[in-house]
């Protein structure tokens, strides 16, 4: 009996050696709270920190809200309730989340603001995004390259202006960081905006909506341009620059010498198409899969009882606090620079472009 007893502790204790590094790997439960699976960018920002987190050893429950605001609400109140000791959101509308975000602070969770800063919450810990001012230089200073590329002996270049969604603080950094560009160039005459539209109240698209940004496209065109041409088209981002280069067809616009030079963002595999086509001018890519891994790293290390790596203290002001933030880099991307910057880092298969 005692051999048989002596056997038994002798498994017991050889399994609990065997199961130990799972058990040890076992660090708890991170929520991910995406916006909206209407943009594959989304989607492979969800994918790719569920990939991260799990090889660091954390449990994650991702989740899509649609872009419907109370349905994010119920998503991210539920990651609390379950008992989430990290959340990642992405917001939908960045001042919609104060009540939540205090709930999950009184119960122990740290907040990361992912891409999007949310607004108007003293609970928000860390900020992870890229560098969106830089975006919109480099959205700017592409649509200038285009239009000196191909319309060079004419000035003023008849440029239109689109923003992003106002209710995304994102929107007005993409925004301001291309008026740093193109306003001296408006106001030295070498740019006129036919529609006299400048400024966010007046050229943001809300929910970053395509179909919003063609039919203003639309409205544009045969209000200012029956009898001249557009030039250019600052789009903030990919999704917004199909809904307008559809328009621009619309009315005879076609790939060629006379297309309007029209920017983007996201390198969304449609909008990369539209590249290779001669539809679209540019795009700016953001890595998503960096930004997952530096999330994850900044997530692990505060875990951890450590201060995670930021590079930013002064700029990202939530009207309650400046939130600490990492900015990585992003990386402008014309026709040619589709093989090296996103077929072969990986990001795009090549296939998909077929």
């Amino acid at each position: 009996m005692r051999k048989l007893v002596s056997l038994l502790a002798s498994f017991a204790f050889g399994a609990g050696l065997m199961v130990a590094p799972v058990l040890a790997q076992d660090k708890g439960s991170v929520g991910i709270s995406m916006p909206t699976k209407s943009s594959t960018r989304w989607i492979s920002d969800g994918e790719s920190m569920v990939k991260e987190f799990t090889a660091l050893g954390y449990g994650t429950d991702l989740q899509f809200a649609e872009d419907d605001i109370p349905n994010q609400l119920a998503q991210i109140e539920n990651m609390v309730t379950k008992g989430a000791k990290v959340l990642v959101i992405a917001a939908i509308d960045g001042t919609t989340l104060s009540d939540i975000l205090a709930k999950a602070h009184e119960s122990g969770a740290k907040v990361f603001a992912y891409d999007r800063l949310i607004r108007g919450s003293g609970n928000v810990d860390y900020y992870a995004t890229f560098d969106n001012f830089k975006v919109g230089v480099l959205q700017a200073d592409s649509l200038v390259a285009g239009l000196k590329e191909r319309f060079p002996g004419v000035k003023p270049w008849n440029v239109e202006l689109f923003g992003g969604s106002p209710d995304d603080n994102n929107a007005f950094f993409f925004y301001d960081g291309a008026m740093s560009v193109l306003k001296p160039m408006i106001d030295a005459g070498e740019i006129a905006i036919g529609s006299g539209q400048t400024g966010m109240e007046k050229v943001g698209t809300l929910r970053w909506d395509g179909a919003v940004a063609q039919a203003r496209m639309d409205n544009l065109l045969s209000a200012n341009y029956t009898d001249k041409k557009v030039h250019g088209v600052l789009s903030p981002y990919d999704g917004l620059s199909r809904g307008i280069i559809s328009s621009l067809k619309g009315v005879g616009y076609a790939p060629g010498p006379e297309m309007p030079i029209v920017t983007g963002q996201d390198a969304e595999v449609p909008s990369v198409k539209a590249m290779i086509a001669g539809e679209q001018y540019s795009t700016v890519f953001k890595d998503t899969r960096e930004l997952a891994a530096v999330t994850a790293k900044m997530v692990d290390a505060v875990m951890q009882g450590k201060e995670p790596e930021v590079n930013d203290t002064k700029t990202y002001d939530n009207g309650v606090k400046v939130v600490p933030s990492n900015l990585l880099v992003p990386h402008s991307v014309g026709k040619d620079d589709i093989q090296k910057l996103l077929v072969d880092s990986g990001y795009i298969k090549a296939d998909d472009l077929k």
